[in-house]
């Protein structure tokens, strides 16, 4: 028997044991987080990454090749087989997004790799990245971090001594950013496809952080499940999926395609944070921290296995019915329970709350109705006063505006709420405390009124609970939070509250029985403003910013200040709370108003770049007989802010509002070479003339054929030949329209205000573009001079050396470094038929 601090042999031994197993796990650990960065490093080290260029097609595609090669001879010993086919598909589709429109692709690039058991595999998982990027941008974070990841997750699967139960597919897609194209080949082409049971699609929206499950389904709850039961780290919200297929977010996912069109569930999941540089130059590997990388790879692995060992998998069907919701305490833990018991959970909430109500309400005598009365109106009082604030900010919001101080908060967050939030918590207490003191006076006593209001937020509280989950939504949990807990602590201390009304014994405990739903909204909210802030500085130049975030501001306040209300009425006094908030509110409108807050940042360490789209381009216009009615060159100019170029002027005086340009509605889409249909987003342009472009590879666009149908529509075929990535502008004129075309199912989709667009790109070797549609003219004689479509094709060049020219190069260097200036070449060409 060993004694005091003495180790018997057997000890020390079982003691060296697991000191050697720790440091080997640890050993194991450093070397997965340093594969997976150094696939990072090596596929950013390249540059950007646009569809088509060598960069993607042929630079990452190798490595990727070349690493995965690596992984096939190591592993070649042990219970999977790993068999790797590089697709290069063609096809089209129409999407709803951004107003909609259809989508052509010729030979992008896909990397397939199937790992299974070496008897073979029915029933597949796939897992999804993409290593393509914007131009301009080296997307370490969108995605190639994802990539990296995947990987390394790959090697650990393959590496395993005892074999899956299921196969999964790794796609690596090289046509994401050019909106889905990769995976809409992939899912709706290639033969592996139908095996498919589930997905996983890694994603981001920002730079590093936490990667968040942002979306699930459709249906199936098992997915939602496995995710709990398996991930290391997470972190998920039912109420940020429902927030993103809202549309309100300007972003969409290969989530869509493989939902849409593959018909499969998955689980998507994203980086958020740091938006800001999302899609820009300083998207780089250096600023993803191996935290980020180490989370996403232990999540990754750990769902993967655990969905491969999954029987669900096999028979997903039996299972589809139903969705989950859920949420992560803090990222510690997530709770998930099936939508219906969500239901039952919530109308269980708001009967008990409607009890307790009508408990009062049935007092003997005049009391009841004397209560019904009071709550009638304390209700009416507290939605007039989130009414009276939401108003009285957003003409603190306007204010700013018209002073031209937009969005000075987007490099000083915490500015923003200290001016909204003054103002928005200063007028509800103002409001409140004239109700107290004028329309109740000395007629209540403070422990009634007190009471009062926490029971009008409770009833408001529960009527958003029942509206919620009678739409079916099942973000409803948080107001059901929000209801149970306030409930519950208030009848704990009832007593406590009648007999000494607004003790600090009551305050600490009230306080306590309200934290974990306070805790989570605030950590709800967090994530919206971590989403929504980079949000406004890519939004265009018609959505008011400062509306949005002081709204935001403002919801946040009344939400958060609903069970703290009646202590406004339990106080004495709230001359100094009051005076406090108006100070703060009065110093920072006036350093608002002063420009101490600029809205840019250049530092390397935190930039906050303004976004600025430049194109040189030159337009050709031409008239019914084929011939050139206007030509001219310039360098085009979209801000991608509220601010358009107020601050770019002082540093380029030349781009100012008289070369600001007007919409022609009769050219498609005004004229310009929109890359895509965001023209509703970014109404305001500027137009500097330039000489003209001539990149080596020009446009060679011809109308192959004309001819009228024995149905009666007239045909036209045409032809394009040009960069690998261009769009296509149809306006049919007054009395006719378009009845079929050849892209997607042949009906044309997505009428934008009377104009389609077609987005088209393809990889390497693609042979040119052909295309016909069909109009129909219903009264000839009212088509008029114009004839009766205009068609227009712009060519937009993205990499090499056609993408700059002298005068862009002059024009970039002068820009501040606090913008980032995503620049190319392109050309607009209009015929008229």
């Amino acid at each position: 028997m060993s004694s005091g601090n003495a180790f018997s042999l057997k000890e020390k031994n079982t003691l060296l044991f697991h000191c050697k197993r720790n440091s080997m796990q640890q050993q194991t650990l450093r070397v997965w987080v340093f594969e997976q960065k150094r696939h990072l490093e090596q596929i950013t080290s390249v540059g950007p990454r646009p569809v088509g260029s060598q960069e993607n097609e042929v630079l990452t595609v190798g490595y990727l090749l070349e690493q995965i090669e690596n992984i096939r001879v190591e592993t070649a010993a042990g219970p999977h087989q790993l068999m790797v086919d590089v697709q290069r598909p063609t096809g089209s589709f129409s999407i709803d997004f951004l107003g909609g429109f259809t989508s052509f692709y010729d030979h992008v690039t896909n990397i397939a790799v199937r790992l299974e058991p070496k008897g073979g595999a029915n029933h597949l998982m796939l897992a999804n990245c993409h290593f393509d990027t914007v131009a301009n941008s080296p997307g370490a974070s969108d995605d190639a971090v994802s990539c990296a990841v995947m990987l390394e997750v790959l090697h650990s699967l393959a590496n395993q001594s005892s074999p899956l139960h299921h196969g999964v597919i790794f796609l690596f897609n090289g046509a994401e950013e050019n909106i889905l194209q990769a995976s809409h080949g992939f899912i709706t082409q290639h033969p592996w496809a139908k095996q498919v049971r589930a997905f996983i699609n890694l994603e981001a929206a920002g730079v590093g952080g936490k990667e968040v499950v942002f979306q699930t389904g459709p249906e199936n709850p098992w997915l939602v499940q496995a995710y709990v039961h398996a991930a290391k780290h997470p972190f998920a919200s039912v109420v940020g999926q429902e927030v993103f297929q809202s549309g309100v977010i300007p972003s969409d996912t290969d989530f869509r395609i493989y939902r849409d069109f593959g018909n499969i569930p998955g689980i998507d999941l994203a980086f958020i944070e740091n938006g800001f540089i999302y899609h820009t130059k300083y998207d780089t590997a250096d600023r993803i921290l191996t935290d980020s990388i180490q989370r996403a790879g232990d999540n990754i692995l750990a769902v993967l296995k655990y969905l491969l060992t999954s029987e669900k998998l096999a028979d997903s069907s039996e299972y589809r019915h139903g969705n989950m919701v859920f949420f992560d305490l803090l990222g510690v833990v997530v709770v998930a329970y099936p939508a219906r018991v969500g239901t039952i959970l919530n109308y269980l909430v708001a009967t008990a709350t409607f009890l307790y109500l009508a408990k009062k309400a049935s007092l003997p005598g005049n009391r009841g109705g004397r209560y019904v009365w009071d709550l009638a109106c304390a209700t009416g009082v507290a939605v007039l006063s989130w009414f009276v604030t939401l108003l009285s900010v957003l003409i603190v919001a306007l204010l700013v505006t018209l002073l031209g101080r937009s969005m000075f908060w987007y490099n000083h967050f915490y500015s923003s709420i200290c001016l909204y939030g003054a103002a928005a918590t200063g007028k509800m207490i103002f409001i409140h405390t004239l109700a107290k003191n004028l329309y109740y006076g000395v007629t209540k006593d403070q422990t009634f009124l007190g009471d009062l209001y926490f029971d009008v937020s409770l009833l408001l509280w529960c009527c958003s609970l029942v509206w919620l989950t009678q739409q079916g939504l099942c973000s409803a949990y948080v107001p059901m939070l929000m209801v149970s807990f306030p409930l519950a602590t208030r009848l704990l201390l009832a007593k406590e509250f009648k007999h000494r009304g607004a003790s600090v014994k009551y305050s600490v405990l009230y306080l306590l029985g309200l934290a974990l739903p306070y805790v989570h909204f605030m950590f709800l909210i967090w994530v919206v403003f971590e989403i929504f802030t980079p949000i406004m500085g890519r939004s265009g130049t018609e959505i008011p910013p400062e509306v949005v975030l002081a709204s935001l501001v403002t919801l946040t306040t009344i939400f958060l200040s609903s069970f703290f209300l009646h202590f406004i009425y339990l106080v004495r006094s709230t001359k100094w709370i009051l005076a406090g908030l108006a100070s703060i509110f009065i110093i920072m409108f006036l350093l608002v108003s002063s420009g101490l807050f600029f809205p840019y940042s250049g530092s390397p360490d935190s930039p906050r770049p303004k976004r600025v789209f430049l194109q040189h381009t030159t337009r050709t216009f031409h008239n019914l007989q084929g011939q050139v009615e206007s030509h001219d060159s310039g360098l085009w100019i979209n801000s991608f802010d509220y601010t358009g170029i107020q601050h770019i002027t002082p540093n380029i005086p030349e781009i100012n509002d008289s070369v600001r340009t007007h919409c022609r509605e009769d050219r498609p889409f005004c004229g310009y070479p929109w890359f895509l249909p965001v023209k509703f987003l970014s109404k305001k342009n500027w137009y500097l003339p330039a000489p003209e472009v001539s990149p080596s590879s020009p446009l060679e666009f011809r109308l192959l054929s004309k001819e009228e149908t024995s149905w009666g529509t007239i045909k036209m075929a045409f032809s394009a030949k040009g960069p690998s990535h261009m769009s296509l502008y149809l306006m049919p004129h007054r009395g006719a329209s378009l009845s079929t075309w050849s892209f997607g199912d042949g009906t044309p989709q997505f009428d934008l205000s009377g104009e389609y667009f077609v987005f088209y790109s393809h990889g390497l070797d693609a042979p040119t573009w052909n295309f016909w549609f069909e109009i129909q003219v219903l009264i000839y004689n009212q088509t008029g001079p114009e004839g009766i479509i205009s068609v227009a094709i712009s060519s937009h060049y993205f990499f090499g050396d056609d993408q700059r020219t002298a005068q862009l190069e002059e024009l970039l260097h002068r820009f501040p470094t606090w913008a980032f200036p995503s620049f190319w070449v392109s050309t607009y060409d209009m015929y008229r038929y």
